[in-house]
């Protein structure tokens, strides 16, 4: 069999989750799809993937296979490309997984602003707080908001993002407004379930100085959009990444609690998997993305 066209359906395959959708895709017929990836398992004598009748996943060997056989086919896409003189312009489907809460103004003008300026790039958004293994899900790029990127990824910084402590106006008509650190204990809290934010040191931006922040969490929650839509239903305080709730602020449908005091401070990482040959679509969005971050914090916005 043609090992090169073997290794192309492995990757549709992969991408696609499915051998049917990934021979639709390719012009093949499921079983030529299976006799394909059953030709590379022969080959390189160990199991690619691990399939039944309701999905498939990689196995170890797998996704280090996986990975190397995108690097190669974008060696020779890449080499195509420049044999033929033709200029390598951002075009094709690419799938991006971020945050839920990057449902925002901010972000989706910027992504708005991408779409005109790249009209050949064709994208497949996925919104989800869970950590996703790019090449088994088959994505292209991640935004991922952390402080310790994994290191399996390569990773580029694009910018800080500040979390605020918020309350309604009906909550702080009901419980006061705490004016200190050590005011905030005793208040109702919704906080993330998926970090430890009950306990935490906060600087003064004043002076530097430090104190400790000590919230009681009556709610814990997985969904950053959820826990605001709590705080705006007076729950109880709690933290907020500054570009969901610009809007609330400046309407007064939040009030930002001990805004003298810097809260928490995470950074937003664009994440790809190692290859040599980053694609121009995966190139021209980070890019893209870290110019207008860059351009926002430059004039105040960040």
């Amino acid at each position: 069999m043609d090992t090169l066209l073997s290794l192309r359906v492995f990757c549709q395959v992969v991408e696609n989750g499915s051998f049917t959708r990934a021979a639709e895709q390719l012009g093949i017929s499921t079983a030529m799809a299976s006799k394909h990836v059953a030709h590379l398992e022969n080959r390189v004598q160990a199991k690619l993937l691990h399939r039944n009748n309701r999905n498939l996943h990689l196995t170890e060997a797998g996704s280090e296979y996986y990975r190397q056989c995108g690097h190669a086919l974008e060696i020779l896409e890449t080499a195509a490309q420049k044999a033929s003189g033709m200029s390598e312009m951002p075009q094709g489907v690419l799938r991006v997984t971020m945050p839920q809460w990057f449902t925002n103004p901010r972000i989706s003008n910027i992504i708005s602003e991408y779409c005109r300026h790249y009209p050949n790039v064709s994208l497949d958004l996925v919104l989800s707080n869970r950590r996703t293994d790019l090449i088994a899900d088959g994505f292209d790029l991640a935004l991922r908001v952390s402080d310790e990127p994994h290191p399996s990824l390569i990773v580029k910084p694009l910018a800080d993002i500040e979390f605020f402590l918020l309350a309604s106006p009906e909550y702080v008509m009901r419980n006061g407004l705490p004016a200190a650190p050590e005011e905030v204990v005793g208040h109702t809290a919704v906080l993330p379930s998926y970090t430890d934010m009950e306990c935490m040191e906060i600087v003064r931006l004043s002076d530097g100085r430090r104190s400790v922040l000590k919230l009681d969490a009556r709610v814990f929650c997985d969904g950053t959009l959820m826990a605001g839509s709590l705080i705006r239903a007076g729950l109880g305080i709690g933290f907020q990444p500054q570009w969901c709730v610009e809007e609330d602020l400046s309407s007064g449908r939040l009030v930002r609690l001990l805004p003298e005091y810097r809260i928490l401070t995470s950074r937003l990482y664009a994440a790809y998997v190692d290859r040599a040959f980053l694609s121009a679509k995966v190139r021209s969005f980070i890019d893209f993305m870290s110019a207008r971050l860059c351009d926002e914090k430059q004039g105040g916005k960040i």
